[in-house]
């Protein structure tokens, strides 16, 4: 479900990272971002703003009104922050000249930065189901519900999908690090696979390098871990006290669960023949944040049939799961446990999809270990959530740490959560470390 790929605005942020490099990703508009099946509602969210607003008030015809001033309410921190040039909030000068150029847009976030999406919700809609469903729209991103979930961020998501869109890129998601990659070679940078950095090297208490598992050292004048802040600080540099930020942070949010993933190769036949790209199932309310509770579908051959053989369609499905679920295990009990899960999960979907289970031709299974061992995160954790009642935006680090030369990136770093959200701290970071290393050149108000 990707964001930030549209042609127009400031919070195209993928779009903007690949013409930083010279490059370009052709990309499927999705005409809806979700269809949900949730205890009672089956709706689409249209890419048409009042397409899915006119099907959200059929669900909920006592709450039209409601619903469109909730909705209207995210637009306008979109309007915001669509009016900006999206960097650092560390830089002085870069703040002074958007307050200068945008004060009714800054004042408009500033004002709104410690609210959460609960907090305007209950302000404009009552129906209970209906607020149930606002939590879902939130859970399915930032994978808690409104009241932790930040209304900053929500303005962004809850926008974007009608303004630039969900687009899904040609070939696949993996096209967007393959254009990226392409292009930071050709503008001379250089990128080194299969070199798993092990440790973050430190001199007088500041960071000037990294050491891989091969043994190799890379030393320079500035360093940005990407990994989780719990990878950073408990890992990379296990030899160094954690810093009191860090600390204060630690007590403030934690690892959020990963996830059970189900790829399966199937039979197109037993899909429908304008079946939607994305689908949320949920059958009880109360099962929302649970382990195995939200199940997540993603079929993206119906929007690029090349990325299967003809007459085939790729399903996604990966619903939350903890480490802890899967640990302990001999292989044979591991194997075992994941075949389990799988057929579980292909018996929930045969109440979208009937016939599924025959339909199957391939099948390949992820847990928490495999996004633990793949994508180098502790837990195999999707991100951070708050521990409590968030203050809004207002408890998310930005990049410069503790540790002088280093920085944080992604989602545990400010804003948070979510494709476009991390596409920011990643501009913000390159904006801070350019700054810090005198490579900008002062700008007039």
């Amino acid at each position: 479900m990707i964001f930030g790929l549209g042609q127009q605005g400031t919070t195209n942020l993928l779009t903007r990272a690949l013409a930083a490099v010279g490059q370009h990703v052709e990309a499927v508009p999705d005409p809806v971002q979700i269809h949900y099946h949730l205890p009672g509602i089956s709706l689409r969210v249209h890419r048409d703003y009042e397409q899915f607003l006119a099907e959200l008030g059929r669900c909920f015809p006592q709450e039209r009104q409601g619903i469109r001033r909730f909705y209207d309410e995210c637009w306008q921190v979109f309007h915001c922050l669509n009016r900006m040039e999206l960097l650092s909030l560390e830089a002085p000068r870069y703040l002074a000249r958007m307050v200068w150029q945008h004060p009714g847009s800054c004042l408009g976030l500033a004002r709104r930065l410690p609210l959460t999406v609960g907090a305007i919700a209950r302000r404009h809609l009552h129906d209970p189901e209906l607020l149930r469903f606002i939590d879902m729209e939130c859970y399915c991103w930032s994978v808690v519900p409104a009241d932790r979930t930040p209304l900053i961020n929500a303005g962004m998501v809850f926008s974007d999908r009608h303004y630039g869109g969900v687009n899904y890129p040609k070939g696949g998601v993996g096209s967007i690090a393959q254009a990226l990659t392409q292009g930071l070679i050709q503008v001379g940078g250089q990128i080194r696979y299969r070199s798993r950095v092990t440790e973050i090297l430190t001199e007088a208490g500041r960071a000037v390098g990294v050491r891989t598992a091969s043994g190799e050292v890379y030393r320079a004048r500035r360093i940005i871990s990407n990994a989780t802040r719990w990878d950073t600080f408990g890992s990379l540099l296990r030899h160094q006290p954690l810093p009191a930020a860090e600390r204060r942070w630690q007590r403030r949010y934690q690892k959020s669960p990963s996830f059970l993933s189900l790829h399966l190769g199937i039979d197109a036949d037993i899909l429908p023949a304008n079946v939607d790209c994305h689908h949320i199932l949920l059958e009880d309310w109360q099962a929302m944040a649970a382990s195995g509770g939200t199940l997540f579908v993603s079929i993206p051959t119906g929007l690029d049939p090349s990325l299967a053989p003809p007459g085939r369609h790729i399903l996604h499905a990966f619903t939350p799961s903890w480490l802890s679920q899967w640990q302990g295990l001999a292989p044979s009990e591991y194997q075992v446990q994941k075949t389990q899960a799988a057929d579980a999960l292909i018996a929930r979907l045969e109440s979208l999809f009937p016939g599924l289970s025959q339909a199957v031709e391939l099948k390949e299974i992820g847990t928490p270990r495999s996004h633990r061992r793949f994508l180098g995160r502790c837990d195999g954790t999707y991100g951070p959530i708050p521990r409590g009642k968030p203050w809004g935006l207002l408890g998310m680090p930005f990049n410069r740490t503790a540790v002088p030369g280093l920085y944080c990136v992604g989602d545990s770093t400010f804003p948070g959560q979510g494709l476009n959200a991390v596409a920011f701290s990643g501009f913000a970071c390159a904006h801070r470390v350019l700054a810090d290393l005198g490579y900008l050149v002062p700008t007039s108000l």
